[in-house]
């Protein structure tokens, strides 16, 4: 029996990515904007408090259990730019080549390339759940200047995983579902869900 589950997004590359990881455990995962959902408000310096609210906004328009995620790359010689603006750091609209190109513009005379995604997860039963299930964790890398590899989305073409030669972008998708900030998440998810099983 499939469990019906809203993700609060709209972004292609993650609902690929929930789609694949969920599917084993009998979650189906369906994009909010097929339920005609606008996006939630991120007003938050949080990614936690980001995720949290996308979950409740999207739990309350569906009347199911939603998933969200906040995710962004933080850049440790720019004090964690840009952090919960990842997606939108270049403006509106939304441009990964933009927000790509910003970043490698601000880090033009930094030394320190090292970075880190973050992914915040938040699942909820309901809109006004009391205990939300509530993970984060980094993925550790740094930034490149060269674009390198087809795959992924966002800042992974320029995000080099030094131990591996690569960016994250070279990486096959499940491979990095293995490794990834959000594939990460999303298997201590899944370690919560079944411990209150």
């Amino acid at each position: 029996m499939m469990q019906k589950l809203v993700l609060a997004s709209n972004n292609a590359g993650k609902v690929r990515e929930f789609q694949a990881l969920l599917a084993p455990l009998n979650f189906e995962v369906i994009p909010q904007d097929e339920l005609g959902i606008p996006s939630a408000e991120e007003p938050h310096h949080t990614f936690i408090e980001n995720a949290l609210a996308k979950a409740r906004h999207a739990s309350a328009a569906s009347g199911m259990p939603a998933l969200a995620d906040d995710s962004g790359i933080c850049a440790h010689a720019l004090n964690g730019e840009p952090g919960v603006y990842s997606a939108r750091y270049a403006g509106e609209p939304a441009d990964d080549q933009a927000n790509n190109q910003k970043l490698i513009a601000k880090l033009a005379n930094k030394s320190n390339r090292d970075a880190h995604y973050v992914c915040a997860l938040v699942m909820v039963q309901s809109e006004h759940d009391p205990e939300p299930l509530i993970v984060q964790t980094r993925w550790y890398g740094q930034i490149t200047d060269q674009a390198k590899g087809v795959n992924g989305f966002g800042y992974d073409p320029h995000f080099l995983l030094p131990e591996l030669g690569q960016t994250a972008a070279e990486l096959e998708p499940t491979q990095k579902n293995l490794i990834s900030h959000r594939g990460q998440a999303l298997r201590e998810l899944i370690a919560q869900l079944q411990s209150r099983a």
